[in-house]
């Protein structure tokens, strides 16, 4: 079985070396760190020492500054002492990118350099070229001959380095020989750590960073697996990069991150987010704090064939019943049995909103598909794409209405209806193997739900059952980022491994947030679309204008396209690379000046800030992907 974590079922913190930044501790016996990184110009000296005291004070405990340059390399040492002068002694961490001569000054200076092999020693021109392998070899060998001298430095001076893979900054070389994959992902990293390992330097973290979530959960596994196969063990800072902002950003990061998480892997986080810097920290800590006493949770048997790939996602089989399942998009169940009655006014939050004077219901790319009335009934006619689902007991024979049952009236289930079933055991599917008409609703109460949950897909796979299976957890926290961030985890895991024909989120807090946010989990897994996807990077020093302010006039401009993927990059470096499969780009070239991408290919170049918003739609209209915005 290949294995991408120490236990698929009990959870275990990969066991990594342990990593010193100055004087702070990573992997090993570490609690998991949290981190960040500013946005200022790093030649504001008194601007990004304020800014990194906001950043320490909400929590960060490693603080990540840009040197695109000598220059900004150099001043370093100010920050560095303005810090210090403070009461403040967190690591800093230099940011490299196309400078390896800057990254040899930070190296002197900061306790961590974080260099990107696609572009350190390498290049990016969207060029692809047939390397026999003695022309590999030898530009492998042009690497070593760059990056050895950084080692050096580091281990003089005892700094420690990040090898940081960027998805979307893959060398025109890597992308020559393993495409634009997962595993060019991980060999881009693992020649520069064989070439550090040659060089007896370990004093090295790594990470996997990509705006899709997919690809970043398969290439940090497939990264494990590869150090496993060579007897490494060294630490993963995880980061999904490019996350945009809101409660969007929130989800992508929570399904990439928090997915890793379950499965014990990450020594060090980041939750990259289009806001400002201190506002990344809470996120963190939420997703962190949930697993400082996960390994004390209920038993769950251990699996003894994986029976899927890690390393790529394949959605589980089933049977079509209804809309659910087989090729189906995953459906999304909303909840309304706890009310004392139903009106149409009732289902404004989810998706469906009721014109009287029309007699009119309009629909939106949120509605759900299936809404779950407890022991109510409803008196009005209800929306055509819209099915009910009642408690089995209060069930009505009415036109797509379909009974809920559960262990207590099992017996009541007639092999002919399409029902659903309540189930939290794989050992209650005995009985009901055989039923071609049930859909299962899978529940649990184990505190390590996902990993629960998958073992149950695991072994209908392995009993051939074929029945759709909608997951379902249940949420008892007041906090809105909370039950964001918990049920991106546990519902988006699942979806990044084809599991799942659809989510049922349950939980007190207000319906219409409850639905935005399961639509969320669906778009960031990348299982079902619904909405404009906004590829929005954080911001740092290097940045061009402002990204909030231009992400948001953007947003308003476009957030009806529904499918549609935009890249809002700060500058040249998280530009065409970064924005990897978006449909469109709005890159920073320069001061005040925008350049514009159809795809990785640039159209329009140095516009003024002041037209290029509005330059973005009139590309995006010449290309028949602009829709007016309709009204209702």
């Amino acid at each position: 079985m290949q294995k991408y974590c120490s236990s698929l079922t009990k959870y275990q913190r990969w066991n990594t070396r342990e990593v010193m930044i100055g004087q702070i501790g990573v992997g090993g016996n570490n609690p998991i760190r949290i981190q960040s990184m500013t946005t200022t110009d790093t030649m504001d000296t008194d601007g990004t020492i304020a800014q990194s005291i906001r950043m320490i004070d909400a929590g960060c405990e490693i603080v990540r500054i840009t040197a695109p340059s000598v220059k900004e390399a150099e001043n370093l040492k100010l920050i560095k002492e303005g810090l210090k002068a403070q009461g403040y002694d967190a690591p800093l961490v230099a940011d490299i990118h196309f400078t390896p001569n800057a990254a040899e000054v930070a190296a002197r200076i900061v306790e961590k350099v974080r260099i990107n092999p696609g572009n350190y020693a390498d290049r990016k021109k969207f060029e692809i070229h047939d390397y026999s392998d003695e022309s590999y070899s030898k530009k492998l060998d042009r690497i070593r001959e760059r990056f050895i001298p950084l080692i050096n430095i580091c281990k003089n001076y005892g700094t420690a380095m990040r090898i940081g893979t960027n998805h979307g900054s893959l060398s025109d070389r890597i992308m020559s020989r393993y495409g634009d994959t997962p595993l060019g992902m991980v060999e881009s990293a693992m020649e520069f750590l064989r070439i550090a390992e040659d060089e007896n330097y370990h004093n090295i973290i790594l990470s996997m960073k990509a705006s899709n979530t997919q690809v970043m959960v398969q290439a940090y596994r497939l990264l494990v697996k590869t150090m496993n196969d060579e007897t490494m063990n060294y630490p993963l800072h995880l980061g999904v990069t490019e996350a945009g902002d809101g409660e969007d950003g929130r989800i992508k990061s929570a399904v990439g991150i928090g997915s890793l998480l379950e499965d014990g892997l990450g020594d060090t986080i980041r939750v990259s987010l289009t806001e400002e810097p201190e506002a990344e920290i809470p996120v963190a800590k939420d997703l962190v704090g949930r697993y400082v006493n996960r390994e004390k949770h209920s038993p769950i048997q251990p699996i003894e064939n994986l029976r899927f790939d890690p390393f790529f996602r394949q959605r589980r089989e089933t049977n079509s019943i209804l809309n659910i399942g087989g090729e189906n998009v995953p459906i999304v169940i909303g909840d309304l049995s706890n009310n004392d009655s139903i009106q149409p006014e009732d289902l404004t939050s989810f998706g469906y909103l009721y014109s009287e004077s029309q007699d009119k219901w309009h629909i939106s790319d949120q509605a759900i598909d299936l809404l779950f009335i407890g022991q109510n009934s409803i008196e009005f006619k209800i929306p055509g794409t819209l099915s009910i689902l009642q408690s089995s007991d209060s069930f009505e024979k009415k036109e797509r209405h379909y009974p809920l049952f559960d262990s207590k009236n099992v017996q009541n289930i007639r092999g002919k209806q399409i029902s659903f079933f309540l189930i939290n055991s794989i050992e209650k599917l005995v009985n009901l193997k055989n039923l071609k008409n049930i859909i299962l609703i899978l529940e649990t109460n184990n505190d390590h739900g996902l990993a629960d949950q998958r073992r149950f897909f695991i072994v209908c796979s392995a009993l051939g059952i074929q029945n759709p299976i909608i997951v379902k957890r249940s949420y008892s926290t007041s906090s809105e980022n909370e039950l964001l961030l918990y049920s991106a985890t546990d519902l988006g895991g699942l979806q990044l491994d084809g599991f799942g024909d659809g989510i049922w989120v349950d939980s007190d807090l207000n319906p219409s947030f409850v639905n935005e946010t399961s639509f969320g989990i669906l778009q960031a897994s990348r299982s079902r679309i619904s909405k404009t996807e906004y590829i929005s990077c954080p911001s740092c020093g290097r940045t061009l204008f402002d990204l909030q302010e231009t992400t948001a006039k953007i947003r308003a401009r476009t957030h009806h396209l529904k499918g549609l993927k935009i890249g809002i990059m700060g500058c040249i470096v998280n530009g065409p690379g970064e924005m990897a499969d978006a449909d469109y780009g709005y890159v920073g070239t320069g001061i005040s000046k925008i350049s514009l991408y159809k795809g990785q290919e640039i159209v329009e170049k140095n516009i003024s800030e002041t037209d290029a918003v509005d330059a973005l739609i009139s590309l995006i209209m010449s290309h028949g992907d602009w829709v007016d915005p309709v009204d209702v």
